[in-house]
């Protein structure tokens, strides 16, 4: 049997579309594992880190943003006192302590030409003395306004997107030397408030209770509202680690006797 010059060429195509298919079978198989298995760190991500009550419990600076349609609430346990951690928690931000949390993130918010790529390792008492109205900074030319600030017990910081616009001055940007590629214009830039609290409760035998909570109203369509779960997956990944920074180095100092 002699097969017409065409079939060979009919074999190609049949073998191509057939690879084609099975590609993006494995894509979708591939993508839908993926967003699976993000699902489940974000439901696992859910239960690490709260204490029992502290999800229901009222914090400083909650009604900074009382219709928040976000929010995370993580707590640890560390083996000193309320005024060991606050020492800590009041030298954050650019260009000061850092933010004691992955390297990569401290790095992102650290001064370019600083030597210092990660967070402090002991306390910097030039920055000790922070007051409400004060600016946390997150880069050169601004970041949040701390709207709570009590010794020993609550500091809130605060953002907002008009803060953002007006900290986003033709000053400023030269301030910074540079704008990131990519970064969004300011038109585009949805309507958001948050807060970022941090409060200590003292517990038994010299120990704290730090809480961590964000809360965030944000201004998304429908579409960007699908991609909230993975941006709380961020969410949790930066707090985790910045708790776990703040615990490391607080007992370290307590027990070094600094």
């Amino acid at each position: 049997m002699r097969w017409p010059l065409t079939m060979p060429l009919r074999l190609m195509f049949f073998s191509l579309k057939l690879v084609i298919r099975l590609k993006v079978i494995a894509l979708s198989v591939a993508a839908g594992m993926a967003i699976a298995y993000g699902l489940m760190l974000r439901e696992s991500s859910r239960s690490w880190g709260l204490l029992p009550g502290d999800a229901d419990r009222p914090l400083p600076g909650d009604d900074l943003v009382g219709d928040a349609d976000h929010v995370e609430t993580r707590s640890i346990i560390v083996e000193a006192p309320p005024s060991a951690v606050w020492q800590w928690l009041v030298q954050m931000g650019y260009g000061r302590g850092g933010w004691y949390g992955y390297r990569q993130l401290d790095r992102a918010w650290s001064p370019v030409a600083s030597a210092r790529s990660s967070s402090a390792e002991r306390i910097l008492p030039e920055y000790a003395d922070l007051k409400a109205g004060d600016i946390v900074p997150t880069h050169e030319g601004g970041g949040f306004v701390a709207k709570v600030v009590e010794p020993d017990q609550a500091l809130v910081l605060y953002l907002d997107d008009a803060m953002v616009r007006e900290q986003a001055t033709p000053k400023n940007k030269r301030a910074s030397g540079r704008r990131a590629r990519g970064r969004r214009r300011d038109g585009d830039m949805p309507p958001f408030r948050l807060t970022w609290a941090f409060v200590l409760l003292e517990e038994p035998g010299g120990r704290s209770r730090l809480i961590e909570r964000f809360r965030m109203n944000m201004a998304l369509k429908a579409p960007q509202r699908r991609g909230l779960p993975f941006m709380a997956l961020g969410i949790f990944a930066l707090m985790r680690s910045q708790m776990l920074g703040i615990k490391r180095r607080a007992e370290q100092a307590g027990s070094s006797g600094d």
